[in-house]
């Protein structure tokens, strides 16, 4: 009798189901089929799997949808059948009218994919995007070239557990509070640099019983001798959400192409939250 090989799930497979997981449960409500012709269309957690399926496969739309088509094994996974997929404009035109606790509460459950640690970092960067209409850019007064874009993340695991967007440049005590407010369950350990050296931060830490290590700007003795009481090795876990960006601009691009400023804020997290399920799978197999 011929044997029959057993066929070991691809990574891609694999992501694919993660994926589809992660999307029924951020959409509101029981699962819709993922397919209903007419009004129906096509539902919410299949159009954001699909946009993580582009984030992580790093391909247009329209090509995206034509190598999708001659992957009947990924997209069944969508319970879809290869002619069933939709259209290229279908799937960009979704993107922005999905409310973004959507894809905020994927990038959550991404998060909870992993055993994080006891010590979380925050900080922020800039996300280029040149790549932006410049026509609209001129027409909504846009100014700046970057998305300033601060993180929280896990130093132990690397894992993404929230972002913040802005289009200006507030300072980056004023975005903190707002950001740890969402996930003060989650913090044990804060740890960031001078940039967010705010007295009131450190003592609303404190009474939510989370601990800061928050480098102190060294305007006179005072902020000298803060910093020498702080715990370095605690202190220097920070450069993990450094090499948490670098690998993040590396791995899914530095440049936003989303043409809307709240387009751009969907790339972002959807950036994260690809990059969250894909070190899960990483760790899985490692």
């Amino acid at each position: 009798m011929k044997r029959v090989a057993s066929v070991v799930p691809t990574k891609i497979a694999r992501f694919t189901k993660q994926v589809v997981s992660l999307s029924q449960k951020a959409v509101a409500g029981a699962p819709r089929p993922a397919f209903q012709p007419g009004e129906g269309g096509y539902a919410d957690w299949v159009i954001v799997t699909i946009h993580g399926l582009k984030t992580y496969l790093d391909l247009p739309y329209r090509r995206l949808l034509d190598v999708l088509a001659e992957m009947p094994r990924i997209s069944r996974i969508l319970d879809l059948e290869p002619a069933e997929l939709p259209d290229f404009t279908t799937v960009c035109a979704r993107m922005q009218p999905l409310k973004m606790p959507i894809w905020r509460d994927f990038l959550r459950l991404s998060a909870q994919l992993h055993d994080t640690g006891d010590i979380q970092a925050i900080d922020a960067t800039g996300m280029d995007r040149i790549a932006a209409s410049q026509h609209y850019a001129k027409r909504t007064n846009y100014t700046f070239r970057a998305v300033k874009t601060t993180a929280l993340i896990d130093c132990e695991t690397g894992v993404i557990l929230d972002i913040h967007c802005s289009m200006k440049q507030p300072h980056d005590s004023q975005i903190a509070w707002q950001l740890l407010t969402r996930n003060l369950e989650k913090l044990t350990i804060l740890t960031a640099d001078k940039g967010y050296d705010w007295e009131l931060l450190r003592h609303k830490l404190r009474s939510e019983g989370v601990t800061p290590v928050i480098k102190y700007r060294e305007f006179g003795w005072h902020g000298i001798a803060n910093n020498v009481l702080l715990d370095d090795t605690t202190y220097h876990q920070r450069s993990n959400i450094e090499a948490t960006f670098f690998a993040l601009r590396r791995k899914y691009g530095e440049i936003v192409r989303a043409r809307t400023w709240f387009g751009q804020f969907r790339e972002l997290v959807l950036k994260c939250a690809v990059r969250n399920v894909e070190l899960a799978l990483d760790a899985a197999t490692g």
